[in-house]
């Protein structure tokens, strides 16, 4: 049975309690009083006395009834503030009339509630807690894992740290044979412009140079495999392309001559040292991995091949791009080239054909 539909007209009910205080203060004792003055032949005096006991008694019993109402009133008041400080987790348990009985029956159904309520709060603020600290977690790690990359970008090129960001064990691929395109560039006559330079000088022209040349290999799919000195070696390849691996290193090359050029004339504007760059450019089967010690490895590229295209370099010019027979083979519809002739390399009996790419 629903509480809101009960009708409290029983025994247990403070509704009734009060009308029956009602009819004990106001009504009852006039009714007797009336009664026993018409048919009791009861004088004036003796109705005051009968009235007056009357009226004593039934205000005494209905100050019993509405004491008795008032602290059941009392007894809840304080067991739902108790309730209400956090001081008892249980129900609110009084013996009172009917009204007072269902306040508290529908403050405990209340109190249930909202003990569920919280502990799903609770559960749920575990819950967010450990979401926070997975989140903050996360953060910190991908942070790190920013800062390295950008590190690494300076050092190898974006499209080669998203290839070792992604592995799954932070190595790159096994070892293997496969064809590259390696792509030497060296400063000429760099020990006779030093020697007339401060140290610091020099340092600062390298730098400028080398900033340029290393955004134009990343920007065309290579990779910086290492400086020497004043020398550059780039390898392309190993990253796919759209493009071939020899195209997209004549296409540096080609830029990388062309940004000197602009370097140089900025430098001979200030009165500064200006110089060339020889490039030489090889394909062929190379052994690419990671070579070194356990705790430093370089990704490079060792083979023949490699040292046809540090030769080629040595012969090359201020402004020339030499490049050799396979190079050629896979570039010669894209870019002007001719023969340069025959050259022998350190360990191979057989001389190697190279041409000269018209910029």
């Amino acid at each position: 049975m629903e509480i809101q539909n009960r009708e409290y007209h029983n025994s247990s009910s403070f509704l009734l309690k009060t009308r029956i205080v009602l009819v004990l203060l106001g009504i009852l004792p006039f009714l007797i009083v009336v009664y026993l003055f018409r048919y009791g032949n009861l004088d004036v005096t003796d109705t005051v006395v009968i009235f007056s006991a009357l009226a004593l008694f039934s205000i005494l019993t209905g100050f019993v009834l509405l004491r008795s109402a008032s602290d059941q009133l009392i007894n809840l008041s304080k067991e739902t503030s108790i309730a209400k400080n956090g001081e008892s987790s249980g129900p609110v348990n009084i013996t009172a009339d009917q009204e007072l009985s269902d306040i508290a029956e529908n403050f405990n159904v209340i109190l249930n509630r909202l003990d569920g309520v919280d502990r799903e709060i609770k559960e749920q603020s575990v819950q967010l807690m450990k979401y926070a600290s997975d989140l903050s977690e996360s953060y910190e790690k991908s942070k790190i894992e920013e800062e390295l990359r950008i590190r690494l970008i300076r050092y190898v090129g974006e499209n080669l740290v998203e290839k070792l960001m992604n592995s799954k064990d932070g190595t790159f691929p096994e070892n293997e044979r496969r064809e590259t395109t390696v792509l030497f560039a060296d400063v000429r006559s760099f020990t006779t412009i030093a020697e007339s330079m401060d140290a610091q000088d020099v340092v600062v022209m390298l730098n400028e140079f080398f900033d340029a040349m290393v955004d134009i290999v990343f920007k065309n799919n290579g990779i910086l495999d290492k400086f020497l000195g004043d020398q550059l070696m780039a390898v392309f390849g190993p990253i796919p392309s759209e493009n071939s691996a020899p195209y997209d290193a004549v296409k540096s090359a080609i830029e990388m001559h062309d940004a000197t050029e602009a370097l140089m004339k900025v430098r001979d504007k200030q009165n500064k040292e200006t110089f060339e760059i020889g490039i030489g450019i090889n394909t062929g089967i190379s052994i690419v991995g990671n070579v070194g010690a356990e705790n430093r490895m370089d990704y490079t590229v060792i083979g023949d091949s490699v040292n046809v295209a540090a030769r080629l370099q040595q012969m090359a010019k201020g402004g020339e791009i030499i490049i050799g027979e396979q190079t050629y083979r896979q570039i010669h519809d894209r870019f002007r080239a001719e023969e340069k002739g025959e050259i022998s390399v350190k360990n191979k009996t057989v001389p190697v054909i190279c041409y000269t790419v018209k910029r």
